[in-house]
């Protein structure tokens, strides 16, 4: 008999406390480099502030909520 599967929580990246954030950053991540797929985001992030002058997080979570479709589609 198997186990049931036990659910990996994703831990809030370390600068802005959001597991959104995290969770993109592991998707940037290539061959297991988290330190560079890291960088990139907060580079990213870092250059969102000097453009908009507003919070790059918030930038981030509207950006998500665009791409997010709005119903479910199901087969």
């Amino acid at each position: 008999m198997r186990r049931a599967y036990k659910k990996h929580i994703v831990a809030p990246d370390m600068k802005y406390q959001d597991v959104q954030v995290a969770q993109f950053i592991n998707k940037v991540m290539q061959q297991g480099k988290k330190t560079t797929a890291t960088a990139i985001v907060y580079g990213a992030f870092d250059i969102i502030k000097e453009k908009t002058q507003k919070e790059p997080l918030e930038i981030f979570k509207k950006a998500i909520e665009n791409a997010t479709p709005l119903l479910e589609v199901k087969p």
